[in-house]
């Protein structure tokens, strides 16, 4: 509701400036950007120490159905911009788009909490959860874990029904 995508000047109307809910944005064309959800995990010290970038390949209703480990230049640059985070702790996860010719990046959305493709990264082998619990309750210092995933894991999601006889509430 009242989004747009405004691709000549023309395009725009008074409704548009009179509007004080409207805001405008960039638009970033699929066609043109890749899109990845990164999931990031800071130490106690709000310390970067991995990041597993999943291209989004296939989406319904907001979430992945299609999914794929990349090992690629989001890497670098997140190690070099976000290597420190002060409040950052656990899971963070960020959404990018990163320019399909140029690599340009850019960030639309970051969140302190697992996203629904995490499945994912954990299989891949960033293993969150575990980590969160030697930190804690065992008292541990986390390496970096930035080489512990593994590149190039596809996830396919698919609905399915379950059937359960004879139930009785």
């Amino acid at each position: 509701m009242d989004t747009f995508i405004i691709k000549s000047k023309e395009e725009l109307t008074n409704y548009h400036f009179e509007n004080d809910k409207l805001l405008f944005l960039e638009y970033l064309d699929h066609q043109d950007h890749d899109e990845y959800t990164c999931d990031l995990y800071y130490n106690k010290q709000h310390e970067l120490k991995c990041i597993v970038p999943r291209k989004r390949i296939e989406v319904r209703d907001g979430e992945v159905n299609k999914g794929v480990t990349c090992r690629n230049e989001l890497v670098d640059h997140l190690k070099e911009k976000l290597s420190f985070m002060d409040g950052a702790v656990g899971c963070i996860t960020a959404q990018f788009f990163m320019h399909k010719e140029s690599n340009q990046i850019y960030g639309i959305e970051l969140n302190a909490r697992f996203g629904g493709g995490y499945p994912l990264s954990y299989l891949a082998g960033a293993n969150f959860p575990k980590w969160i619990f030697e930190e804690y309750y065992q008292k541990k210092e986390l390496a970096d874990q930035f080489d512990v995933w593994e590149d190039n894991l596809l996830m396919l999601r698919y609905d399915n029904e379950v059937l359960v006889h004879g139930y009785k509430g």
